[in-house]
């Protein structure tokens, strides 16, 4: 019997408003799409606490035995500056910056998305589709659309009626937000004109003739709304109906309410079963931003180099810090969580490191299968990780007080206590041991490591000199660089 035969999750629906129990489409598989990042600047550390909420997702959906097909896209084209229908594609415009081709901005930040992932040991989603690889499927949903009676041209520009839609659905049903108010509240904006009115949105856009991406279509040669993608890609993978759609909570209106309102005026159906949302990350009690200087990378939340930060932590203990907090709370990254947190992960993984030691009894004294139980409970309750995290903490007291001689044991109970926590620790939380990354990752590699990532950021900053002394400089002690798409590895001579 699989074990999602004997776990009812129950999920926080942002549709409802309310804890839900987990039904999928099909049993016991399930669909999970993923709104991805837009790859024209380096990951943002906000971005990768909602990416990790949904990796633990995706790990614990996996434990359960369920065949999960877990799609998470890649932005490349089509996403204007402000998330609205107006000003530059954000990718266009940083190449324009640096003089270089819009693909080349995209390879860059794609492989710095992946291999900032690969540092906090995400698992890959099933698929991860591009907006550029889904230009046909996109212009056939906008006829769709259009025929529909939902979409308008205009001077080659397409756009969604949304009073059309609002007479026989419902606009606003995810944000719980009123079309009136939305009229009501809108400004009147430069670049709107073309538009029915100013709730609408673009569907596909007419390219200017200084803008680098466009393709052609039956409109205009130019480039698809923002919204759009999502929805070609979602329903092509995981059908015109699936069971989880999530992202952050900035993207619920107006994205995620387009999505739907996109997927209803062409297919007619309501896409998603369970929306969810992870809530945003804060530094210090506010608002991260790059204007104001309150702000930090990853990278320099792993290496210390900051003003902000007393050290620098490991990916594991980042990860620790963030899964102590529901991913739909607002969470605050000070030093002194972090700090609290290193502690804390460094006394787990020290108490597990115990385990194989201890001695066993002819009788146990605490109730192990009830304790693990409640740590299938806490992950059943809407992935409850802190209430896990917690439990987890009883594990280490039970170790202790076993040490100690203070409780006993059998050998079938420490079996399961030890693979409860192999199993919450390393495989749903996604934790790291200190001595499980050193077995597979010798001094040499780490020196390596952190001389290819020097180069890395020489040549982004265009320091080819530096670049190629490093290169060369490692040639000549046996280590050879291979350069390839996927990013930079080296072998020994």
């Amino acid at each position: 019997m699989p074990l999602y035969d004997s776990n009812t999750i129950k999920i926080y629906n942002t549709l409802s408003g309310e804890k839900e129990e987990f039904q999928p489409i099909t049993s016991g598989y399930v669909g999970m799409y993923v709104c991805g990042p837009t790859v024209y600047s380096n990951v943002h550390l906000g971005n990768v606490r909602t990416f990790m909420s949904f990796d633990m997702i995706f790990r614990y959906l996996k434990h359960l035995e369920y065949k999960v097909r877990y799609v998470r896209n890649i932005t490349d084209a089509g996403h204007l500056e402000n998330d609205g229908d107006i000003g530059e594609d954000k990718i266009t415009k940083k190449a324009r910056l640096e003089a270089i081709e819009p693909m080349e901005i995209v390879q860059r930040y794609t492989v710095d998305f992946h291999n900032v992932l690969n540092t906090f040991n995400f698992l890959p989603p099933s698929i991860e589709p591009t907006a550029t690889g889904h230009i046909i499927e996109q212009i056939e949903l906008i006829e769709t659309i259009i025929d529909n009676g939902f979409g308008y041209v205009v001077n080659g520009s397409v756009y969604f009626d949304v009073h059309k839609y609002n007479e026989t659905n419902e606009y606003g049903i995810l944000s719980k937000r009123k079309l009136e108010d939305l009229i009501h509240n809108t400004r009147a904006l430069d670049g709107q004109s073309d538009k029915k009115n100013p709730q609408d949105f673009a569907l596909w856009k007419r390219a200017e003739p200084t803008h680098i991406m466009r393709w052609p279509s039956p409109w205009s040669d130019g480039f698809p709304g923002w919204h759009l993608e999502c929805t070609v890609m979602s329903t092509k993978y995981l059908g015109e109906q699936f069971d989880i759609h999530g992202g952050g909570m900035d993207l619920k209106f107006p994205h995620h309410e387009c999505e739907i309102a996109q997927n209803k005026a062409a297919m007619g159906e309501n896409p998603v079963n369970y929306w969810m949302h992870a809530n945003m990350l804060e530094l210090n009690g506010s608002r991260m931003s790059k204007s104001s200087g309150n702000y930090i990378n990853p990278a320099e939340l792993l290496s210390g180099k900051n003003d902000i930060m007393s050290k620098g932590f490991s990916p594991s203990v980042i990860r620790f810090f963030m899964m102590q907090a529901s991913y739909r709370s607002v969470l605050d990254l000070t030093d002194d969580g972090l700090l609290a947190a290193e502690k804390g992960f460094n006394r787990l993984m020290e108490s597990y490191k115990l385990i194989d030691n201890l001695k066993t009894n002819d009788t146990s004294s605490v109730d192990i299968l009830g304790w693990k139980q409640k740590c299938y409970d806490a992950m059943n309750d809407d992935f409850n990780t802190p209430i896990l995290i917690a439990h987890l903490f009883e594990g280490v007291k039970f170790i202790n007080q076993i040490k100690e001689e203070n409780t006993t044991i059998t050998k079938e109970d420490l079996k399961i206590l030890k693979e409860t926590l192999t199993v919450f620790t390393f495989e749903i939380l996604g934790l790291e041991s200190k001595s499980n990354k050193d077995s597979g990752k010798d001094k040499l590699t780490s020196a390596v490591e952190i001389l290819i990532n020097l180069r890395k950021e020489a040549r982004l900053n265009k320091d080819f000199a530096l670049s190629d002394k490093i290169r060369d400089q490692l040639a000549e002690a046996g280590i050879q660089l291979n350069d390839s798409r996927e990013g930079t590895t080296f072998t020994t001579n």
